[in-house]
């Protein structure tokens, strides 16, 4: 059992402090509490159910090449169940992205040139965890964000996967789950050490993240993490999450014309 179970939660200010930063060199992740107000939250979740609707209507099944994961919903309707470049569809969620806190966290990069990836990789993601019936979305198995690149052939970008929680969830309604310091592991390591998405095992070192609505997270993409089932069925399980991208290096963004990932044809393994 990893020693971090009872990790500091922080304040995210205009700036990181030194303890943060240390604490993340080291652990490779940080979590702030309240960083955003529950009216916040309410607002988000509005906009991404509009977004939701529009996208029903339309039968919108890929943006920019990443596609669209559907599925059922408590009573039965179909939901979204994981958006990608949601930030695209919606001005509450793009202004979102605007929030000058969020550049506070570009050192962790330890890379000139951060920049939220608002055109980047899979942009705005929504993911919309239930445990019922016809759910297609209600974990995700062990993964790091940074397998993309090694697809790819190229070297290892700096990467943050900052996480904003619309929902409150405690360990006992699964949730994130960190490896602390994989962030350092070599590349054997990052490869081999798990069966991506396939493997959804309690691992001994893994730190259970509990958040509250309006959390931030923030980890880094070559560490492994996984987001554990909800014990609970229906209502009771449902965990909603926004993440967005903090990157460095060469800008890549995306188009309607950009083809699929290869790393996306591994998205049916998650259910």
């Amino acid at each position: 059992m990893s020693s971090l179970q009872n990790y500091p939660r922080f304040t995210l200010g205009s700036a990181l402090t030194a303890e943060q930063l240390a604490f993340f060199q080291r652990n490779g992740f940080l979590h702030f509490r309240g960083f955003a107000d529950l009216s916040t939250v309410q607002r988000l979740l509005r906009a991404s159910e509009q977004v939701q609707r529009q996208w029903l209507a339309d039968d919108v099944q890929k943006v920019n090449g990443v596609p669209i994961k559907y599925g059922k919903d408590v009573d039965g309707s179909p939901i979204v169940q994981r958006f990608a470049f949601a930030n695209h569809y919606s001005t509450e969620l793009r202004e979102f992205l605007e929030e000058p806190r969020f550049q506070a966290l570009f050192p962790l990069l330890e890379a000139p040139g951060g920049r939220i990836g608002i055109n980047e990789k899979d942009g705005l993601v929504i993911n919309h965890y239930v445990n019922v019936t016809g759910s297609e979305f209600s974990q995700m198995g062990w993964h790091t964000d940074s397998l993309r690149d090694v697809f790819y052939g190229k070297r290892i970008g700096p990467m943050l996967n900052v996480g904003f929680h619309l929902d409150g969830t405690p360990s006992t309604n699964g949730g994130l789950r960190l490896i602390p310091g994989t962030h350092r592991q070599p590349l054997r390591e990052m490869l081999f050490r798990k069966k991506y998405y396939k493997d959804v095992s309690f691992d001994p070192n893994e730190v259970a993240v509990e958040t509250e609505a309006g959390d931030l997270t923030v980890h880094d993409g070559r560490m492994w993490h996984r987001v554990a089932q909800s014990p609970l069925v229906g209502e009771a399980s449902r965990r909603r999450v926004m993440y967005i991208p903090i990157l460095a290096g060469k800008y890549q963004p995306k188009s309607e014309n950009s083809p699929t990932p290869f790393y996306l044809r591994f998205l049916h393994l998650v259910k």
